[in-house]
């Protein structure tokens, strides 16, 4: 047979010299024209095409056809790309042929700037279209997706005038708007939330100044009249303990109640959604490897699931350490461009529009999700309601025993997501989401806005954006295991980061306080108040609390000499109250989480509070002088002690070692006759 690459060179539009059109002169116009021989293929199946002009082999196409049919109508070229069984100038060259238009290779030198910009080097991205030259009245738009070009058509002409089709590969495509506009993608990935929802509305040394303001003036205070500082100080942090303890009681009293009825979808939801994974990765080059390995464990269909590693441009050791260790089928990496600021926010909307997902979904570079997670999330967003925007795995560690303070950040987490969320959630409280085990229908994340660059806890923030526009969040019943920080001195550097960006959410929808209240109404904007300002307040407020514990030692306390008995006697009923839910809140989500043996260690929790006293306090010093710095934490230490990992169901793990399912693929094993070669 002979090869494609010669009729593709047949159907390839004459260009014009290779020179970058300036921008004082207009760019020449550009005839297309076909060969008459590519009538021979037109609307043939995409499948016959290629095969007669040797661009797959018929062992190939057959199991490319059995995915098809298993997939619910994907798109035939776009499995033989993704299983790496043909190449993707191939396929372009075949449905150039199958549509009788022109398959063009655009490049940096070639296209019309002042057209790309027209149109928006975003939108070429997403909808995978360049508008390439003029012919005469009409704009050539060279596009990956001949299928949806109809459906665009409109959009295009609008902005572009007349257009006519040509075809090109997605990748030829994004690299030339990346290439030639990877400045103004990196600002809008910068810019991406509603400026009046945005940390960026406010300059570094505006932060400062509030930062600066508040302890100013309660230092104030405390000169005046120490005594009453004390007291209002105490009242304060006392409101806050006791209304925690009673969120936290609603929230495990709603958690182990019977779940709501699924909502039935009107319409079969037989097609299997496709799934983008977006995994940013920063100084990851160690844990690179293991992370591909335990993806690539991930069971669900191949050609409906996308992994995109997000690497920062000048991150040239993680990017090396990928390129060395060779991506699966299915899995890409998009190169974020330098920008003003380098943080996890600011990747994510770089990346989003590279993906074709209608599921969007996040982790880490060192989570080790459980096999079946893709299908229990897609299941729960075919049963969910439709107002239901994200799903929030439960978060857990693989290396939970490592030492005390792992033990205890597990216990932590496992009250968390196991009890508080889920509690929360099902109660119609506002969640701040978690920053991993994400999954969100695009719709949704879209018309929130999605990530605030600037905002370091993005994950919080976005969980309340979405509820402001009266979408919900659910947990999922699945796991994200990854590693606990069991260091002291790096486990405050990131709970600090947390602090300081539960800080910076609360000023940002505060900034407006009645229309948080309107857009959330009072029972949430309430949740909202004590989540988010009385965990800081309790935390900067601690020590204060725990000094009361001198009174019934005998010891002499300025603040409790103040108090009237009965005053006392509730104050500290107060405290034995708050205690007592945090001791059962820790109990059932270590339960809950298949944790019963940290049990023994929750009474030495009261040794692992004062380490977020100390986070907070670092966290108010990050905020006044550097709001937006990102403090990366360090994965991978952890990795030898915690052996394999486990990426099976809580308690029926399963070891994912080894090559993935992708990699131990056979070759086809028979070829014969086709009688369907595909759409």
């Amino acid at each position: 047979m002979r090869p494609l690459s010669s009729q593709a060179t047949r159907l390839t539009t004459q260009m014009l010299p290779n020179t970058r059109p300036a921008a004082a002169r207009k760019p020449a116009s550009v005839t297309l024209a076909l060969p008459d021989a590519a009538t021979q293929f037109a609307q043939r199946p995409i499948g016959q095409i290629l095969l007669e002009t040797g661009a797959v082999v018929p062992a190939n196409l057959d199991r490319a056809l059995r995915m098809q049919r298993r997939s619910g109508g994907m798109r035939l070229g776009q499995i033989l790309i993704s299983e790496r069984l043909c190449s993707e100038d191939a396929v372009a060259s075949g449905l150039a042929l199958q549509k009788g238009t022109p398959k063009v290779r655009p490049s940096s030198e070639t296209v019309d700037v002042a057209l790309l910009d027209l149109l928006g080097a975003d939108i070429c991205i997403r909808h995978g279209v360049l508008p390439w030259r003029r012919n005469k009245d009409v704009t050539v738009v060279a596009t990956s997706r001949p299928h949806r070009f109809e459906d665009a058509r409109k959009m295009l002409e609008g902005v572009l005038g007349p257009v006519e089709m040509a075809i090109a590969g997605v990748g030829e495509i994004e690299s030339v708007v990346t290439e030639l506009r990877s400045d103004f993608l990196a600002r809008l990935a910068e810019a991406r939330p509603p400026r009046a929802q945005s940390v960026r509305r406010w300059s570094p040394l505006t932060i400062a100044l509030g930062g600066i303001a508040l302890p100013a003036l309660l230092a104030a205070v405390a000169l005046w009249d120490f005594r009453t500082f004390q007291l209002g100080v105490t009242a304060w942090a006392v409101l806050m303990l006791g209304l925690t303890a009673g969120l936290r009681v609603i929230a495990g009293i709603a958690a182990f109640r019977r779940p709501p009825a699924p909502h039935l979808p009107t319409h079969g939801s037989a097609v299997t959604p496709t799934v983008s994974l977006l995994v940013p990765l920063l100084k990851e080059a160690d844990v690179s490897g293991h992370l591909i390995d335990r993806l690539s464990e991930l069971d669900y269909p191949a050609n409906r699931l996308e992994v995109c590693l997000v690497v920062e441009a000048d991150d040239q050791d993680t990017d090396f350490a990928l390129e060395h260790r060779g991506l699966p089928p299915g899995f890409r990496r998009i190169v974020v461009p330098k920008g003003e600021i380098r943080t996890k926010p600011r990747a994510l909307n770089y990346a989003l529009d590279f993906c074709r997902g209608e599921i969007i979904g996040i982790y880490d570079a060192e989570d080790a999700p459980e096999r079946d997670q893709l299908r229990k999330v897609t299941a729960a967003f075919a049963t969910a309601a439709p107002d239901i925007a994200c799903l929030q795995a439960r978060l857990s560690f693989y290396n939970a025993r490592q030492n005390w303070l792992s033990r205890c950040f597990a216990i932590d987490y496992g009250a968390w997501f196991g009890v508080i969320l889920p509690g929360l959630a099902r109660a119609g409280f506002a969640i701040p989401l978690g920053g991993t085990g994400l999954f969100f229908r695009r719709a949704a994340l879209e018309a929130a806005g999605r990530w605030d660059a600037h905002n370091v806890t993005e994950d919080a923030d976005l969980g309340i954006r979405l509820a402001r526009l009266g979408w919900r969040a659910d947990i999922v019943d699945s796991t994200v295991h990854e590693e606990a920080n069991c260091r002291a001195l790096p486990w405050i550097r990131q709970r600090a980061r947390w602090q300081k960006g539960y800080g910076l959410t609360y000023a940002v929808h505060m900034r407006t306080p009645r229309a948080l209240w309107r857009d959330l109404g009072a029972r949430r904007f309430l949740g909202f108040q004590i989540l988010f300002l009385g965990s800081l307040s309790l935390a900067l407020c601690a020590p204060l609390l725990w000094s009361f514990w001198l009174v019934p030692m005998g010891l002499p306390h300025p603040v409790a000499d103040a108090l009237s008995p009965p005053f006392l006697i509730g104050l500290i009923a107060v405290f034995l109250f708050g205690e007592a839910v945090n001791i059962t809140v820790a109990i059932l989500g270590a339960v809950r989480t298949n944790q019963r043996r940290l049990i023994p260690w929750i009474p030495s929790f009261l040794l692992y509070a004062p380490l977020a006293s100390l986070s907070a306090f670092r966290a108010m010093t990050d905020l006044i002088f550097r709001p937006f710095f990102w403090d990366k934490t360090v994965h991978g230490l952890s990795l030898e002690r915690a052996g394999t990992f486990k990426t099976g169901s809580v308690g029926k793990s399963t070891e994912a070692k080894g090559p993935s399912q992708n990699a131990r693929r056979s070759a086809p094993d028979a070829t014969r006759t086709h009688s369907r070669y595909g759409t």
